[in-house]
Parts: structure tokens; C-alpha cells; sequence
């Protein structure tokens, strides 16, 4: 039998095949090998293949190749018009097959991009104005794109739908019908379809995206990756938090993709397992898109080691050497279990994906073997995971030690004394006040003393009785001053002595006769 051909038997450029080298790749996976030669002859696809099997570069290559005659330096927009539109249906997967675009033509001059929701809009509308011949694209965003004109379809030679069966999940098949309508008929372009899983609806969409398909499976529809283990344990819902953090610590891992249903889900078992000492994250829909990145970030690096998601991060989230998925809680619909588990395993690694099974839960799982026509072992858990839950702050390794301080600032003041009620409280604080109070009151007291504008201390005597008087019952006020002279500058002076400047009227000098 002969062996697999290589990347240089596929009938790349010079230029792709420099790239493909640099990135690491010697042999093409089985739906490269198929795909390529098929779209470099102009035909439609529609490809079925696992997840993780390469289908990016599948694509991607004989876009480059088909595009590398149009590929020049000029600054005029008119010269980059959009020539291929790849849709993908989630911002994740659109930033890595962008990225992969971008790898593999860096030595073509073919310019790129990619736009997505979640950011401002006017990042990227100076990029897509000054022209791209390759888009990588989110449907909402695009259609925002297209209405405020930055963005014209007309041109478009070559039309790519990514991970279809997603895209019918979330509801973009009518936007995705927009955009084909301001594209090039059918027939006038090359239309590939790519998916890990097919079904009835997919069937009826690519009858009205394709023309003349050829299919392309390279192993069996709805099949899961052979490298990946699959396990399950059976596990009330209230421990599975518990048995998560047991086959974390007890394994080491650094790198553990745990999937849940629901947004608000994801952040709540995120901010549990943060409690138990865990370094973790949660990715999903309400979060922003820098979040998001510096979540996955993180997580690449294995700084993290749990990543709690929803099925946002399902498709297209390409990490290396990722070991082990976990199903916090099974999917509804058993074609996204094939995508979870297909996070780990992928380009031929081994893998393993363990699922946490509600006896509620026994239904999904049922569905889930159908679709895959095998049947997942599922176990027992080898610990007391009821009683790991009751005791789990006595077995942590790594408490936070915030989280002790305020423990016992919490036991401290449970032991204190009950507080008195508010009015004794003002009262005893009016009726003897504070040592510090009674200092500051002196100090005061002997700044009043000093002061310059202060009548004569031979006076100091009076001064109760004065200030009485001149206060008219000021003795019954409180606070600094009271009862005093006033100070000098404050006081009213004496009137001065009237002037004999006018002269004497009659009446006055009758009386002084």
C-alpha cells in the first residue's frame, strides 16, 4: 500500500507550501487530502469530518491558491475587493480560522481580516474599507457591515459556510440567506459547506447553497474522534462540583475544559470552584470579547486550571494537547456533545472525556449513545462525593487566606457582646464623653485662652456673669465658646463722645438759663 502523499503532491504554490512547512505540517490529514484537489478544480463541497481533523486548512490552502493571481501592493481599495466570504458562527472560531488564513498566505500578499460582534465597530471598518480579498466573518456583524456600506459582496468568487449545523442551531440561516442574495448567484461562484455533523435541515440547506456538490466524508457521520476516551460517572447534581475537584487535584491537571448549559451557570460554577482553591474562568455569551480572549488566553497558557464554558466554546476552539473535557452537564442536543468532546484529541493526540450524569440526566446520555451507536461505560464514583461536598473547605490544599481572615473575623464578632440599642448608645456617647473627646475639648479651651483678641485675664472672673448677660441665657448652650466673653474684635465698642460742632438751638440755651 502507498504511503500518504504529502503537502507538495497536492499541487500548492511554492509560496503555501513554504508556510505549511514553517507551521509544522508534513503530511495532510485524510480531508485535506480529498478536499483540496476537488475545490483547486473549481467544484462545490460539502465536506463531513470530524472535528479537529483540519478541516481550516482543508479550505483554506486552495482559497489562497485560487486567489494568489489576484494578489497585488496597491493602496487602492478598488484593487482588494472581497473575492472570498467565509462565515463561521461564533467569534471564537472566526478569530482561529482568520488567524489560519492569515499563517498560511503571509508569503501570497492576499490582505485578510476578520470582523465579529462584541467590539465597536469602528475598529474595523478603516481595515475592511481599505479592501480585503479574503473575509472571515460573523453574520450579524457583517450584515452591520454591509449597512453601513464598508462592506460590498458583489465580486465574491468563492463562498464558505463553516460548521453549518451550528449556524442552524443559532438561527442564522435567514441572515445567512441575506447575504446570499448580495452575492453572485449560485452558479456564478464556488460554494463549499464544511461540518462534523449532518442532519436533515443541513441536507436542505446545502440543496439551496450548492450546485452540483461532491461530498466528502472522510469517516462516519456523527462519529466522535477514536483517540478520545469516553467515560461517564453517575452523580447527584449537588456533588458533582465535589467530584470535579476531586479528579482535578487527584490527577494534577493544569488544562481541564468543563462544559455546562446555561451562561449564568457557567459564571456561578466558575465562582464555587474560585472558592475551592481552583484557578478558574468562565467563557460565554454575556462576556465581553476581551474577556473572553484573555480567558482563552490564560487557559493556553495553563495558567488556569479549570475553564467552565457554555457551548460558545464548542466549535472551533483549537488548543494543544488539551487532556481531559468534562460534561458538567450533558447537552440537550447530542450532535453538541460530538463538538465538546472534540476539544481534546484533536490532529491525531489522544484524549479523554468524562461526563458527570444526573439521574435526570439518563435521558441525554440515552440519545447520545444512539447518535454515536456505542455505548459510554459509566461508573461509580471511587469516592464519597456526598461526603467530599460536607468537608471539602477541611481537604482544601490551597485556601485562600482572605477567605481564613475573614472566617475568623466572622467567628469573632458571632462571640462578641450583642450591641446595645441605638438611643442608649447616643445617650451614654452625650452623657460622658470619650477620653479623646475631652482632650480635644482642652485643647481648644487653651486655644480660646491664648488667643490675642481675648479680653484681659483680670476680667476672666466676670466672664461667666458677662457672658451670661451679653448671651441672654447662653448658659444653656453646649459647644466650644459658650458661656464666655465674647472675643474682642467681636465685642461692640463703646459709642464715641458726640462732637459740639453745631451750634446751640434756643430751647437749649432757655434751658441752660
Amino acid at each position: 500500500m502507498s504511503s500518504a502523499p504529502s503537502f507538495d503532491e497536492l499541487g500548492l504554490a511554492p509560496e503555501l507550501l513554504r508556510a505549511v512547512a514553517e507551521a509544522g505540517y508534513t503530511t495532510p490529514t485524510p480531508i485535506q487530502q480529498q478536499a483540496i484537489p476537488v475545490i483547486l478544480a473549481g467544484r462545490d463541497v460539502m465536506g463531513g469530518a470530524q472535528t479537529g481533523t483540519g478541516k481550516t486548512a482543508g479550505f483554506a490552502l486552495p482559497i489562497l491558491q485560487k486567489l494568489l493571481p489576484q494578489a497585488n501592493t496597491s493602496p487602492s481599495p478598488a484593487r482588494h475587493p472581497v473575492r472570498a466570504l467565509i462565515l463561521a458562527p461564533t467569534r471564537e472560531l472566526a478569530i482561529q480560522v482568520e488567524e489560519a488564513v492569515k499563517s498560511y498566505g503571509k508569503y501570497t500578499g492576499v490582505r485578510s481580516t476578520c470582523v465579529f460582534g462584541g467590539v465597536d465597530i469602528k475598529q474595523q471598518l478603516p481595515i475592511v474599507r481599505g479592501g480585503v480579498e479574503i473575509l472571515v466573518a460573523t453574520p450579524g456583524r457583517l450584515l452591520d457591515h454591509i449597512e453601513q456600506k464598508s462592506v460590498h459582496l458583489g465580486q465574491v468568487e468563492i463562498f464558505v459556510l463553516d460548521e453549518a449545523d451550528r449556524m442552524l442551531d443559532m438561527g442564522f440561516i435567514p441572515d445567512i440567506k441575506r447575504i446570499m442574495a448580495l452575492m453572485p448567484v449560485t452558479a456564478k461562484r464556488q460554494n463549499l459547506l464544511f461540518s462534523a455533523t449532518f442532519s436533515g435541515e443541513i441536507k436542505k440547506l446545502a440543496d439551496s447553497l450548492l450546485n452540483q456538490p461532491q461530498l466528502i466524508e472522510v469517516a462516519r457521520r456523527n462519529t466522535a474522534a477514536e483517540t478520545v476516551t469516553q467515560s461517564a460517572y453517575r452523580c447527584p447534581q449537588e456533588a458533582k462540583r465535589a467530584l470535579l475537584e476531586h479528579i482535578v487535584r487527584s490527577r494534577g491537571l493544569r488544562q481541564v475544559l468543563c462544559f455546562v448549559r446555561t451562561k449564568h451557570g457557567a459564571s456561578r460554577l466558575a465562582r464555587q470552584l474560585e472558592k475551592d482553591g481552583l484557578l478558574t474562568s468562565a467563557i460565554h455569551g454575556d462576556k465581553t470579547q476581551l474577556a473572553r480572549l484573555e480567558a482563552l488566553a490564560a487557559f493556553k497558557d495553563a495558567k488556569l486550571e479549570v475553564l467552565v464554558a457554555t457551548d460558545v466554546a464548542a466549535r472551533g476552539l483549537d488548543i494543544d494537547d488539551l487532556p481531559l473535557v468534562v460534561n458538567y452537564e450533558l447537552p440537550h442536543v447530542p450532535e453538541d456533545y460530538i463538538h465538546r468532546i472534540g476539544r481534546t484529541g484533536r490532529a491525531g493526540a489522544t484524549g479523554e472525556a468524562i461526563s458527570l450524569v444526573d439521574p435526570a440526566e439518563m435521558k441525554y446520555l440515552t440519545e447520545i449513545e444512539k447518535l454515536l451507536k456505542r455505548t459510554i461505560p459509566i461508573s461509580t464514583p471511587d469516592i464519597d462525593v456526598a461526603a467530599a461536598g460536607r468537608d471539602r473547605g477541611e481537604r482544601r490544599e490551597r485556601p485562600p487566606a482572605r477567605g481564613r481572615a475573614d472566617g475568623e473575623a466572622r467567628r469573632e464578632r458571632a462571640e462578641r457582646a450583642p450591641r446595645p440599642p441605638r438611643a442608649e448608645r447616643e445617650d451614654r456617647v452625650r452623657s460622658a464623653p470619650t477620653a479623646g473627646r475631652a482632650a480635644r475639648e482642652a485643647e481648644r479651651e487653651e486655644a480660646y485662652a491664648r488667643n490675642p483678641d481675648q479680653p484681659a485675664r483680670a476680667h476672666a472672673a466676670e466672664a461667666p456673669r458677662a457672658g451670661t448677660h451679653a448671651h441672654g441665657g447662653a448658659a444653656a448652650r453646649r459647644g466650644f465658646g459658650a458661656n464666655r466673653q465674647l472675643p474682642a474684635l467681636l465685642m461692640k465698642r463703646p459709642a464715641a463722645p458726640a462732637q459740639d460742632t453745631a451750634p446751640e438751638s434756643p430751647s437749649q440755651e432757655t434751658e441752660k438759663a
